[in-house]
C-alpha cells in the first residue's frame, strides 16, 4: 500500500476511463520526449510507457513512490528523475512535452515553470483543480481571466479539454478537476522581454477592479496615461493590449 501525503498534495488517478482518455489527448500532439510529472502510483505511467519510439522521464519528489515506480515499471528505473518539478534544471536538451495529474498546491507554480521552459515545452497535458485550470484557459472580459491567463496565452494556445469528477480519485479531493492542454504558439507578439511583461501585467491585475491609469501609472508617462485604454480594467485587455501597453512603458 502506498501512503498518500496530504504536504505533497496526493491524490491518486484510479479511473482507468480518464487515464486512457487523457493519453489519448497527449497523443494528438506528437512528440519524442516526454515528461511526467508527479507519477505517483503509475496511474498514467503504465500508458505511457507503451507509447512506442519515445524517451519518457518521471521526476518524482516522494521517496517511497520513487522505490515502488523503480519495482512496477523496471524498465524506467534509470529514467526516474528525483526531485521537485519547480527546482529541476531541463530534463531534457531539445523540444519535449509534459504530462501530469500535477499536485493541486503548486500546480500554478508548475505552469510558471512551463512558461519559463517555453521554447522547449512543444505541448503539455495536465490535470490541475478545476478553477485553476478556468484561470488558464479564460478570455478577456471574463472573472476567470487574470495574470496566468495572460502569461500562458502570450506563449500557448490554452484549450480546457474536459471535467474529471471526485470519485476518480483515492482520496476523493474536495473539489472537481479539469483537464488541459497547452500548445506552444512560439512568440507571436514578438514580445522582447518577459521579466517586464509579466511585472506589467501582474501590476494590472493587482487592482482589477480599478481603471489601469491607477495600478499602472509609475509606468507611464502622463502623456500616454490620457490614451482610452488606461480608463478599462485588466480584465478587459487582450493579450495584444497587453503587449501594445509594453512597448509603450518607460
Amino acid at each position: 500500500m502506498l501512503t498518500l501525503k496530504k504536504s505533497l498534495g496526493q491524490h491518486f488517478l484510479k479511473d482507468e476511463t480518464i487515464c486512457v482518455r487523457i493519453v489519448e489527448e497527449l497523443k494528438s500532439h506528437p512528440f519524442t520526449q516526454l515528461l511526467e510529472v508527479g507519477p505517483g502510483g503509475g496511474a498514467l505511467t503504465k500508458h505511457l510507457q507503451e507509447i512506442p519510439g519515445i524517451d519518457l522521464k518521471l521526476v518524482e519528489i516522494d521517496k517511497e513512490k520513487i522505490a515502488f515506480l523503480s519495482i512496477a515499471f523496471p524498465k524506467l528505473q534509470s529514467h526516474i528523475v528525483e526531485g521537485s518539478i519547480l527546482d529541476i534544471a531541463s530534463p531534457f536538451e531539445g523540444k519535449f512535452t509534459m504530462i501530469g495529474n500535477f499536485p493541486y498546491n503548486i500546480s500554478t507554480q508548475i505552469v510558471f515553470k512551463v512558461i519559463e521552459w517555453r521554447e522547449q515545452v512543444e505541448a503539455m497535458v495536465g490535470m490541475f483543480q478545476k478553477e485553476v485550470a478556468e484561470r488558464i484557459c479564460a478570455k478577456p472580459g471574463t472573472k476567470d481571466y487574470g495574470i496566468i491567463s495572460v502569461l500562458v496565452q502570450a506563449y500557448f494556445k490554452a484549450s480546457y479539454l474536459f471535467d474529471v469528477n471526485e470519485t476518480a480519485f483515492n482520496p476523493p479531493p474536495k473539489v472537481k478537476s479539469g483537464v488541459i492542454s497547452l500548445v506552444y504558439i512560439g512568440n507571436p507578439y514578438q514580445i522582447d522581454n518577459h521579466r517586464k511583461f509579466s511585472v506589467l501585467v501582474k501590476t494590472a491585475f493587482s487592482q482589477r477592479r480599478k481603471q489601469l491609469r491607477n495600478p499602472l501609472k509609475g509606468f507611464f508617462d502622463k502623456t500616454v496615461l490620457s490614451d482610452e485604454i488606461f480608463t478599462k480594467r485588466a480584465e478587459q485587455l487582450s493579450v495584444e493590449d497587453f503587449v501594445h501597453l509594453l512597448k509603450s512603458m518607460k
